[in-house]
């Protein structure tokens, strides 16, 4: 039997994600396809825009086998923590092949040569790398600087590309978060082989939706079309046909949620907190701290508060994630403990018998067991989980105006 894995987000899922799944089964000739899901919340710091029950069920339309949840922590964090607690997810499953990514440059050599010297972390890398740390550079463009410097200098351990080339490389969203996943698989020791399928499509950050001849819109397109009132899945050929009536529907019933939906919780979180308080939650810095209190009155919004402290060293998506955080009160990143299936088709049944024998971490199928099957360690991350799906649901229904669904009464998806 072979096992390949996807790590996504589906936020929402359209014809990019159907191909990829498409053509990870084609080229590593998987038996079962495996994707691990943000739940409720998204890496970009925000709530995700259809619930991940709802997201499950389009996954498994579009040519998924089983849905794994990544819990919040790993969720919402930086492209490392979120890679790495993917990838530690798969790892721990003890039965996966292959993991499929999709990048923007379509090779897989590039990334396990850039990984590799990563994780192994020459000492002239290091030098400079601090060199420009110490100059005032994000972490992110110290390294890719770092990177490409010390490949100038020693040219003939990188011959894929041209520095050029490199440098471009580094830069791409699709490509950084590919060579995160190769990173975390040296740094495990797993056995999972990495492959890579080149983007097709629209661009990442692409904002316009366009009807091009192949029509893979970015997902990024699509969630603007429905912030502005203008998008109709069932008249768009970017949604696979199976799953356009699932969008339509959420669509028209008001079911897709956006950060200003959750404006009012955090305005009400905001005002509780210290500038010592706030240092105590992830990915928020002595220096954010300081400017949230200072300008935490002149909030109106959550993007727009957002937009208010960003500077030039903190991105947006990075002081989101920040905001997310207080919000949803997650204060550290622990080790994957537990294992949550959202969903799978019903002839997926050899998959899921194999993953119950292998398995290293307890598997939840039904929330409402999950104290009985965890550790107390285990059963207190998961419980963190269902309390930041449960505020998701509150304001889904408070949207909609319709009934509350605690986590613990929504079934496994089964197609």
């Amino acid at each position: 039997m072979i096992v390949t894995a996807i790590i996504a987000e589906y936020n929402p899922f359209h014809n990019g994600h159907a191909w990829q799944l498409k053509k990870a089964r084609e080229m590593t000739g998987a038996d079962y396809l495996i994707v691990i899901m943000s739940g409720d919340y998204v890496q970009r710091g925000a709530p995700a825009l259809l619930p991940k029950h709802l997201r499950t069920e389009m996954a498994l339309l579009g040519g998924a086998d089983l849905i794994l949840e990544l819990p919040c922590c790993y969720a919402t964090g930086s492209a490392q923590y979120f890679s790495r607690g993917a990838v530690a997810l798969l790892d721990a499953l003890s039965c996966v092949d292959y993991l499929c990514f999709g990048s923007e440059w379509g090779e897989i050599s590039p990334f396990l040569t850039l990984a590799d010297l990563l994780v192994q972390e020459p000492a002239d890398y290091r030098e400079f790398l601090q060199q420009q740390l110490r100059s005032g550079c994000s972490f992110p463009l110290a390294r890719n600087t770092a990177l490409t410097e010390y490949f100038a200098k020693h040219p003939d351990l990188l011959c894929e590309i041209t520095p050029d080339e490199l440098n471009e490389f580094l830069q791409l969203p699709n490509n950084i978060l590919g060579l995160e996943y190769c990173q975390a698989l040296l740094t495990l020791h797993s056995t999972i082989q990495p492959v890579t399928i080149r983007r097709v499509g629209s661009s990442y950050h692409e904002e316009q939706l366009s009807n091009n001849e192949l029509c893979f819109p970015s997902a990024t397109a699509v969630r603007q079309a429905i912030r502005n009132n203008t998008f109709h899945p069932v008249n768009f050929p970017g949604i696979p046909e199976q799953v356009s009536p699932l969008l339509e529907k959420a669509i028209q019933n008001r079911e897709v949620l956006f950060e200003d939906d959750f404006s009012l919780l955090l305005a009400a979180k905001l005002l509780l907190e210290t500038p010592e308080s706030l240092i105590s939650y992830f990915d928020v810095t002595e220096d954010l701290a300081n400017r949230i209190i200072r300008r935490r009155n002149e909030f109106t919004g959550f993007r727009q508060f957002t937009s208010l402290l960003k500077t030039r060293e903190l991105t947006y998506s990075r002081i989101s994630r920040a905001l997310l955080h207080i919000l949803l009160g997650l204060k550290e990143v622990s080790s994957p403990s537990y294992e949550r299936i959202l969903g799978f088709r019903k002839d997926a049944g050899p998959l899921l018998s194999l993953i119950s024998k292998s398995s290293c971490l307890p598997l939840v199928t039904r929330p409402v067991l999950a104290q009985k099957k965890l550790s107390a360690e285990a059963y207190k991350a998961f419980s963190e989980d269902i309390y930041v799906s449960n505020l998701y649901e509150t304001v889904r229904s408070q949207k909609t105006d319709s009934s509350f669904l605690h986590e613990y009464q929504k079934p496994m998806v089964l197609l």
